[in-house]
C-alpha cells in the first residue's frame, strides 16, 4: 500500500527471519467479480495505513533511512542498502541501530534463499548482545541463537562459506548448553558432511537423548532429518522405524507428511516395501512439483522413478523441473538434483529413450536449447560434479564427489515397482503436465501474465488501481503486483482476515518469530496502524531475467498455497 505521494509505507515488524518451507493446502477462493473494471475487494478495514512511530533515544536519521530500506523490495539493492546503514550506525555508535538494520539484512537474505549472507550480520549481533544486553528486547536472544544456527547450517548448503564456520558451534554450545539439541545435531551433520560417519553416528546418538532447546528446528521435521541420515548410512530399517510417528501423523508440522513420505521412499524401496513407496511417491510429489521450497526433495523423487524401473517417468519429471535449476534452494541442493538428473539420464538412455529431447529454457545469457537426453546428462554431471568439487575443496576430504560417484553407479530394481495412476487435486498444484513450448520461454513479467496465470487456475481476483491483482483465498487476501524499476520482481502480500488487539502485541510478534522461524514462505511480520493488529505476509521473486508462463503459474500458486497456511494459523490462534 501507499502513502502521500505513492511512497510505500513503513511496516512495523518484530524480530525474525523465514527458515524452513512449511506450506498448506491452499482455499478454494471466494467468489467475486473477476478483471479490470470491476469492483474491487475492500482492504480498508484491514488498516493497511498509518504512519510509523519512532522510537526515542535513536539516531532519527537512521531510523528514518532503515525504514525506506524496509520498503524496497526484497534483493540486493535492499541488501546494499542495510549493509550501509548497519556500517553507519556501527561508525556512529547507534548499536541498537546496527542491531536492526543486521536483523533487516538477515530477514532479507533468509527469504532470498542466501543463508550464506547470514554468517558476519549473525557474528555482529552476537557481539553485541554480549556487550550490551540491555538494549535487546525480551525474545531477541533467543532469536539470535536460531540466527547462529542457521549462519553454521549455510556452511552444509554452500561451500562460499569457509570451514572455519565450523567453530561457530562452540559459541552457541556456549549460549545454549554443549548438549542441547542443537548443538549435537549440528555436530552430528557437520561430522556426515565430511564423511566421518563414526564421528556422526556417536553425535547421533547424543542428538536421540538431547533435550529441546530454543535454538533447535522444527520437532516435527527432526525425525525426518535423522531418518535421512540413517538412510544416507545404508540403515534403511531404522530409517523407516525413525519415521513412524511422523507417518502416523504424531507431528505438527505443515511440512508433513510430504516430506517424511519422501525420506522414506528409497528405504521402503530397497527394504522390500515397494508398493507403499509408489503410493507416497505419487502423493509427496503431487504436492513438491510445484513448491519452492520443496526443491531439495526432487532429487528423492528423480532417484526414485530411476531405480524403481521407470525411467521414463522419471526422464518426465526432470523435463518439467529443470527451469528450477537455475534459481535452486542453495548449492547443496542444486549438486544432488543435478547428480540425480545425469543418474536418470544415464537409466533412460540404456532403457532406448536416448532419442527423446528435453528443452532447456533461456536463462541469463544462455539460450533456450533442445537436448537430447545423452547430452543433457553430460551437462547435469558437470554440474553436479564441478559443485561436489566445490564442497570438497572447501572441506579438505573427497566425501562430496563419492555420493555422486555412489548415486550415478545405482542400478534400478529387477521388477519395476507400481506406481498408481495419479488423481489431480481439486486445486491445480502447478503447470501442465505437457506445457507447450511457448509456455516455457521466459518473458518480461507484465500484468496480463498474471492475470491470465491466475485465469488458468479458475481464480476469482479484481485488479485495482495501481495494477494490483488482489483475491481471497480462505481467510487470506492475497495480492500481487510488480516492484522494480522494470516491474521486474513479483511481489506477493498475504493478509490475514482475522486481526488482534493492540493489547496481544507480544502475542503477535512471537507468533511470527515462530512462523519466520519454521517456514520460508512467506515472511510474517506485524502491521500495526494504530489500532488493530494486522498480520501480514510477504514473498517477493526477483524476475530480472523473465519467467516461462510455466514458471510464473508454479510461483502464484506457491504464494497462494504458504499465504493461505498462515491465515489459517492466525485464525487458529486463541
Amino acid at each position: 500500500m501507499s502513502g502521500p505521494g505513492g511512497r510505500p509505507r513503513r511496516e512495523v515488524s518484530g524480530p525474525g527471519g523465514p527458515r524452513g518451507g512449511d506450506a498448506g493446502p491452499a482455499g478454494r477462493p471466494d467468489r467475486g467479480a473477476r478483471g479490470p473494471g470491476t469492483r474491487p475487494i475492500p482492504l480498508g478495514d484491514l488498516g493497511l495505513g498509518g504512519p510509523g512511530r519512532a522510537p526515542a533515544g535513536r539516531n532519527r536519521e537512521l531510523i528514518d533511512a532503515l525504514a525506506e530500506a524496509r520498503d524496497l523490495p526484497d534483493g540486493p539493492e535492499r541488501l546494499m542498502e542495510l549493509e550501509r546503514i548497519a556500517t553507519a550506525a556501527d561508525a556512529a555508535g547507534d548499536d541498537r541501530s546496527a542491531v536492526d538494520a543486521r536483523l533487516a539484512l538477515i530477514e532479507t537474505a533468509l527469504v532470498q534463499g542466501e543463508r550464506w549472507r547470514l554468517v558476519e550480520p549473525a557474528r555482529r549481533c552476537l557481539a553485541v548482545l554480549d556487550r550490551r544486553p540491555e538494549i535487546f528486547a525480551e525474545g531477541e536472544d533467543e532469536l539470535l541463537t536460531r540466527y547462529q544456527r542457521y549462519a553454521v547450517e549455510a556452511l552444509l548448503g554452500t561451500p562460499r562459506i569457509g570451514f572455519e564456520q565450523s567453530r561457530a558451534v562452540d559459541d552457541l554450545a556456549r549460549r545454549v548448553g554443549a548438549h542441547a539439541e542443537a548443538v549435537v545435531e549440528l555436530r552430528c551433520r557437520i561430522a556426515d558432511h565430511l564423511g566421518d560417519e563414526p564421528t556422526a553416528r556417536e553425535w547421533y546418538a547424543r542428538w536421540m537423548r538431547a533435550d529441546p532447546d530454543v535454538a533447535g528446528g522444527c520437532p516435527g521435521c527432526a525425525p525426518v532429518r535423522r531418518a535421512e541420515l540413517l538412510a544416507g548410512w545404508g540403515d534403511q530399517a531404522a530409517a523407516l522405524a525413525e519415521l513412524r510417528d511422523v507417518l502416523a501423523g504424531a507431528a505438527y508440522c505443515t511440512d508433513q507428511p510430504e516430506r517424511a513420505l519422501t525420506a522414506a521412499l528409497l528405504p521402503w524401496l530397497r527394504h522390500g516395501e515397494p508398493e507403499r513407496a509408489g503410493v507416497a511417491h505419487v502423493r509427496a510429489y503431487r504436492r513438491h512439483r510445484g513448491e519452492r521450497p520443496a526443491f531439495p526433495y526432487l532429487a528423492t523423487h528423480l532417484r526414485f522413478c530411476a531405480l524403481g524401473g521407470h525411467p521414463g517417468r522419471a526422464l518426465d519429471i526432470l523435463a518439467e523441473q529443470l527451469p528450477r535449476l537455475d534459481h535452486p534452494y542453495d548449492d547443496l541442493s542444486a549438486m544432488e538434483f543435478a547428480a540425480a538428473g545425469a543418474l536418470v539420464c544415464n537409466l533412460a538412455v540404456e532403457a532406448g529413450l536416448g532419442g527423446r529431447t528435453v528443452r532447456r529454457p533461456a536463462y541469463g545469457q544462455r539460450p533456450a536449447a533442445a537436448l537430447d537426453v545423452a547430452t543433457l546428462g553430460a551437462v547435469l554431471l558437470a554440474t553436479a560434479t564441478e559443485l561436489a568439487g566445490s564442497f570438497d575443496a572447501r572441506n579438505g576430504t573427497g566425501h562430496q564427489s563419492g555420493r555422486i560417484a555412489a548415486w550415478l553407479a545405482e542400478r534400478p530394481v529387477a521388477v519395476p515397482v507400481p506406481i498408481p495412476a495419479d488423481e489431480p487435486d481439486d486445486e491445480p498444484a502447478g503447470p501442465d503436465d505437457d506445457p507447450e513450448p511457448a509456455d516455457l520461454e521466459p518473458a518480461p513479467l507484465t500484468l496480463s501474465m498474471i492475470t491470465e496465470a491466475l485465469d488458468r487456475r479458475g481464480d476469482r481476483y479484481a485488479v485495482q488501481p495501481g495494477a494490483t491483482v488482489v483475491g481471497r483465498w480462505g481467510d487470506a487476501v492475497i495480492q500481487f503486483r510488480q516492484l522494480g524499476e522494470r516491474g521486474e520482481i513479483l511481489h506477493a502480500r498475504s493478509l490475514a482476515t482475522r486481526r488482534l488487539p493492540a493489547a496481544r502485541r507480544a502475542e503477535a510478534y512471537a507468533f511470527c518469530n515462530a512462523w519466520n522461524h519454521d517456514r520460508l514462505l512467506p515472511k510474517a511480520y506485524v502491521h500495526d496502524p494504530g489500532g488493530e493488529l494486522v498480520l501480514a505476509g510477504d514473498v517477493s521473486t526477483d524476475l530480472a531475467h523473465g519467467v516461462a508462463p510455466a514458471q510464473l503459474a508454479v510461483l502464484l500458486n506457491a504464494a497462494i498455497t504458504t499465504g493461505v497456511a498462515y491465515a489459517d494459523a492466525v485464525a487458529a490462534l486463541p
